[in-house]
């Protein structure tokens, strides 16, 4: 009976700040692509699709998502942590876009190409390295240092790493919605292409500077972003993606950003499933063994409900651990992370 209440409770927390974090005033809407009609719409997104949706973007070592360059990240040091140091990394995003007539938008702001991760590092030789990625409008440092038991991982021997996603926090032109993910698909893709190529390249240099292993968790958006790199970068160790989005043409239709009559709706939905399929991890083969993944999902979640995380188990062909509460209020989290704790033991990946 509690843990219905308190689902409940986590529900309905969560529809209403999804309202105010997706909630779009009537000038965005107009001066967006959702001022389209169905005709126009389904335009655009056969020109997307032909651009995007192309064969040699689902080769495993396809051109799509770029293999990375080497990098030599300055470091800024934050404070000193027992057992280790509290460190920032910057480097130059070597991002190139894919879809050129979208360059004046998203490559004119100069935050976003310089990347940006917050690390725990242990003292003496590399330890395990483990990206933490971020939600929707997240990547405060101050703020991820709570969401996440970071103290929990560093303890178990893990580097701890927290790479901020392209146009949020420190990569932000501005105090307002993010560029990325975007109403237009296009910047949408590019910003996961960006993402990847980011993660990627740091995850590398972790690797080359002496890192046994890599893993990588992410939530909501981080979520999302954890199970497309799983599709993507071979050299992986594991993989969860919690509280995860697994379509953005569904969540696109959950926020009433679809128009016109019941078929036209269903028409546009299935033409953004198409323009979005290159990034999704859906439409991607896993590069991970499915003991190797694991997804979580909140069962009072009302922002990317439990539908998204069961698709992406049933594409890795992963466990799938719930616990209760929703995607803010996540009163039951602690099992999440006991199921976390007891696949990365099963693996031997912890070395504290």
């Amino acid at each position: 009976m509690l843990r219905d209440v308190l689902n409940r409770t986590a529900s309905q927390f969560d529809v209403a700040i999804g309202a105010a974090i997706f909630h779009r005033s009537a000038r965005a809407r107009v001066s967006s692509s959702e001022s389209l009609g169905h005709a126009e719409r389904m335009r655009v997104l056969r020109e997307i699709t032909a651009v995007y949706d192309r064969p040699e973007h689902y080769l495993p070592d396809g051109g799509f998502f770029a293999a990375p360059g080497p990098i030599a990240p300055r470091v800024e040091p934050v404070r000193p942590l027992r057992g280790g140091e509290v460190v920032d990394w910057y480097w130059p995003s070597a991002f190139a876009l894919h879809a050129a007539d979208v360059a004046g938008r998203y490559l004119c702001h100069e935050e976003n190409r310089t990347a940006a991760a917050r690390l725990f590092l242990h003292g003496g030789s590399p330890r395990p390295a483990v990206l933490l990625l971020h939600g929707y409008r997240a990547g405060q440092w101050a703020i991820e240092e709570r969401v996440w038991p970071i103290p929990w991982l560093f303890a178990k021997g893990f580097d701890v790493v927290l790479p901020v996603l392209p146009f949020h926090a420190v990569r932000a032109p501005r105090r307002s919605p993010p560029l990325f993910p975007g109403s237009d698909p296009r910047v949408t893709n590019e910003g996961f292409r960006q993402a990847v190529l980011d993660l990627r390249a740091l995850g590398r240099h972790l690797l080359d500077r002496g890192a046994p292993h890599l893993g990588v968790m992410g939530m909501s958006l981080g979520g999302y972003t954890a199970a497309l790199l799983a599709t993507v970068e071979g050299r992986l160790s594991f993989a969860v993606p919690m509280i995860p989005l697994a379509s953005i043409a569904l969540l696109v239709k959950s926020l009433g950003r679809l128009v016109g009559t019941p078929e036209e709706q269903r028409a546009q939905f299935e033409a953004l499933e198409g323009a979005y399929r290159p990034v999704s991890p859906l439409a991607r083969a896993p590069r991970l063994d499915p003991g190797r993944v694991l997804v979580v999902a909140a069962e009072g979640d009302r922002i990317t409900p439990i539908d998204h995380a069961r698709w992406l188990a049933q594409h890795f062909g992963s466990p799938l651990q719930v616990f209760h509460g929703g995607h803010i209020l996540q009163f039951g989290r602690a099992e999440a992370f006991r199921a976390v704790g007891r696949m990365l033991g099963r693996l031997g990946l912890f070395t504290g």
